[in-house]
């Protein structure tokens, strides 16, 4: 069997099976424009805080799209025990899990474009650095799921994934620096906020929009590149010992 035919057939089901679905596509768009829709209202700055805003809507939107969507798939498979059928395919587990997380990377990336077209319609992104956003929306998206994918290894029912995603994801919210710097944090919560992949992924989102970046563009990217490459390993020696040992 050819590998890519493998991997394309497994992300075409998937995203059939349950990205594709016209429920799961309304909450992609509709959990962005109502993100973005809140903090522009709770602002109050016109139409110039959006470009401020807008690094903040875009993580947030990958992070709970990513967590929530493979929260659901790989732990529905799980149960329903037709992921043990696709470990008897023959190709390599590794790529078997990058085919089973990539439909969650694509919707992770396809939530972040909502407030980026919205955000365009209504003010000048003339100054963004695109080449370095997509990059950063792509590894936000990589790691968010490989986050996620380490959770609902950990549970059996997909409501347990979904609160423990909450445990991770709320904190991360609000201690990465995406709606207020590092900087105002207490010292000890500073010292966590370098520990999550999303502190790096904001400073890279902040620095191609308005140029408040704290670190150089190159080492958040390495730095995340890393996270994604930590967590799906970790993932997988996850999956190895609970799920087939």
């Amino acid at each position: 069997m050819k590998l890519w035919i493998a991997f394309w057939n497994i992300l075409g089901k998937d995203l059939r099976t349950y990205y594709l679905k016209p429920p799961n596509l309304s909450w992609g768009l509709i959990f962005p424009l109502a993100w973005g829709g809140m903090f522009f209202i709770k602002s109050g700055s016109g139409l110039g805080s959006i470009a401020e805003l807008l690094p903040g809507v875009v993580a947030v939107s990958i992070l709970f799209g990513t967590t929530s969507m493979l929260a659901v798939t790989v732990t529905f498979e799980k149960k329903n025990r037709s992921f043990e059928r696709l470990l008897l395919a023959p190709i390599p587990f590794e790529l078997l899990m990058l085919a089973k997380t990539s439909g969650a990377i694509c919707f992770g990336m396809l939530n972040a474009l909502v407030p980026v077209l919205m955000a365009a319609l209504l003010t000048d992104l003339a100054g963004v650095n695109w080449s370095v956003f997509t990059a950063a929306i792509f590894l936000i998206a990589v790691s968010s799921t490989f986050l996620g994918l380490l959770i609902a290894v950990a549970v059996s029912e997909i409501f347990e994934a979904q609160t423990l995603s909450n445990f991770f994801r709320f904190p991360m919210m609000f201690l990465c620096g995406l709606f207020f710097p590092i900087a105002l944090l207490p010292v000890p919560l500073q010292a966590i906020s370098w520990l999550l992949p999303l502190t790096y992924g904001a400073d890279l989102l902040h620095g191609t929009v308005h140029g408040s970046h704290r670190l150089p563009l190159a080492l958040n990217l390495t730095i995340l590149a890393l996270f994604c490459l930590a967590l799906f390993t970790l993932s997988l020696h996850q999956i190895r010992r609970r799920w087939i040992a």
